[in-house]
């Protein structure tokens, strides 16, 4: 299994940017797939997440109406667009994937695949 993001990088506030999370050894139509960010001196957190088999999508009411995910089983990648950044927004955003039980939502699936996350900075 391996995750790779990509689409990281500085951005000025009230920008847009797509993140992309290339995956191979897993099944979308099947696992789930989670963002989270960490920024500087703060916990990691989830913020979005597209579940396997439902295809069902949760936003954290943190980021919730900034947050847009989206999936293409073709090209194994699930992006997620961040609209209107703000420089709280700065930090490691990572893919997560793993697969759900039985009627589970995509919060409570152990991920246990993760790539190795993208910087993005919001600054002037």
């Amino acid at each position: 299994v391996q995750l790779v993001e990509s689409g990281g990088g500085w951005v000025q506030p009230g920008e847009s940017l797509t993140l992309s999370c290339t995956t191979s050894g897993i099944n979308l139509d099947l696992d789930s797939v989670a963002w989270f960010r960490e920024a500087p001196g703060k916990e990691r957190e989830g913020i979005s997440c597209i579940n396997g088999n439902d295809g069902s999508i949760w936003y954290a009411d943190s980021v919730k109406g900034r947050l847009t995910l989206s999936r293409d089983n073709a090209k194994n990648t699930v992006y997620l667009q961040i609209k209107n950044l703000e420089p709280e927004d700065t930090a490691v955003y990572s893919c997560a994937a793993g697969r759900p039980i039985v009627h589970s939502t995509c919060q409570t699936v152990p991920y246990a695949s993760w790539g190795q996350g993208t910087q993005v900075t919001v600054s002037p």
